[in-house]
């Protein structure tokens, strides 16, 4: 095939996207890139048909995959005597950590095993056959019965079914007070999708709003709910639904009033990314995944060849803050964490750690996220810089809001514009 090396170069980005977005582990993955292309490499031949070269390169790639993951299956046993640390990281109400641990230490060790699989890892029923060496409708009636055992043994009664998912949040911004601890910031795993504030985990769910400054009214409402297992071009993940209320231009997709969104979202040991969104405008459905390229990237990715955000967080040196000075290292993908800030809001006082990310989205933004030691958002600031979108609105920033707080990044001016908070600090 005279074409081939063409070819394989025109789809090599979305190729490493594919095969890294499934493989977290960065040398495996770059080990299984080159297996990937040298199997297209030496079969070649085989390929009648040059308009089918990406479907079959993809899936060379998919069975590549596929058996980096068998080997490590086989070479890996689940332990089945500890539960993970954090039960926040599996939907679990922090308060409810106890009594689900002692719940599943009281079950016999098959259910404890089948309901370990299913909802901590979050693998799909057609997944644990493979693992357990038994058919589908034995890990179905398994998992029917771990479910009742648990739920007879929990000393908790469950949720009401039909109960709003929504929480309203309130229409003024409530007060809040931020403060500099002497004390150093502590590390933190934060795994909630960048900028939804959601933990893509099952059973999570959330409402955060958008507040203007300095009137302090809700803008946005968003509520947000995973809805259960779902996979993008082979990669395993979550559903959620988001629907938007009142949202900003930006958001609107054409000027709804409401728009509702399906995110795929997937955490992984390293990285919390976003793999694909939908919605509907102007009557079509509009479907985006991380292998478009910049219409995804621009929007929904973040990091190197869109890892993800990472999700384990201490300072690393790359954002420096001093007061309201701040500088930056010369480099993409800027996030660390600057400083620990008690945040007291709605009358309660957090503990908190500031993240801080640059040019996330945006060329010329700035935000502040206050993280507690769960790693859920107490508080998310945005600022612009000074200059941000001037063809537009034909203003600096300090001459649209003249009385907002004001950052200085690199010797450049930044204007607060707007907060966000969750439901999380008006429900704990």
């Amino acid at each position: 095939m005279e074409s081939f090396e063409r070819l394989l170069e025109e789809n090599m980005r979305a190729l490493q996207r594919f095969i890294f977005f499934r493989v977290s582990h960065r040398y495996d993955a770059e080990d299984i890139l080159q297996e990937t292309c040298a199997a297209a490499a030496r079969d070649k031949g085989k390929l009648e048909n040059v308009e089918a070269f990406r479907a079959w390169l993809f899936s060379i790639a998919r069975h590549k995959c596929a058996d980096y993951y068998r080997t490590r299956a086989q070479d890996r046993e689940i332990l089945m005597d500890a539960v993970p640390e954090s039960s926040s990281a599996s939907g679990i109400d922090a308060g409810d950590e106890t009594a689900v641990r002692d719940t599943l230490d009281a079950l016999s060790s098959r259910d404890k095993q089948i309901l370990f699989l299913f909802y901590f890892r979050e693998w799909p029923q057609i997944r644990i056959p493979q693992r357990l060496n038994i058919p589908l409708g034995t890990v179905k009636s398994r998992l029917h019965n771990a479910r009742d055992s648990f739920r007879e043994k929990y000393p908790y009664p469950p949720k009401e079914k039909g109960a709003c998912n929504m929480f309203t949040m309130p229409e003024k911004m409530p007060e809040y007070t931020i403060e500099k601890s002497s004390l150093p910031p502590f590390a933190v795993r934060w795994e909630e999708t960048m900028g939804w504030f959601i933990v893509p985990k099952l059973g999570e769910k959330l409402t955060w709003a958008m507040y203007d400054f300095p009137e302090k009214t809700r803008t946005e409402q968003c509520a947000m709910e995973v809805l259960g297992p779902a996979e993008v071009h082979g990669i395993e993940g979550v559903e959620i639904k988001a629907v938007e209320t009142d949202p900003m231009d930006c958001n609107s997709a054409g000027g709804q009033a409401e728009v509702e969104r399906h995110f795929v979202a997937q955490l992984t040991d390293t990285h919390c990314r976003i793999l694909a969104e939908s919605h509907m405008e102007n009557g079509i459905k509009k479907y985006y995944t991380f292998l478009d390229g910049g219409d995804f990237l621009d929007n929904w990715g973040f990091g190197e060849d869109n890892c993800g955000n990472e999700v384990n967080l201490a300072p690393k040196g790359d954002i420096i803050r001093e007061g309201n000075a701040v500088t930056t290292a010369d480099k993409q993908f800027l996030l660390d964490v600057v400083g620990r800030y008690t945040v007291t809001i709605g009358g309660k006082a957090y503990d908190t750690v500031c993240v801080m990310d640059f040019d996330t989205y945006n060329e010329g933004t700035v935000s502040e996220q206050f993280l507690d030691r769960h790693g859920r958002t107490v508080l998310w600031r945005r600022f612009n810089r000074n200059d941000w979108r001037f063809d537009s609105h034909h203003k600096l920033w300090t001459d649209l809001l003249p009385h907002n707080e004001r950052l200085t990044v690199n010797g450049e001016t930044y204007v607060h514009w707007y907060d966000c908070i969750t439901d999380y600090i008006l429900t704990k």
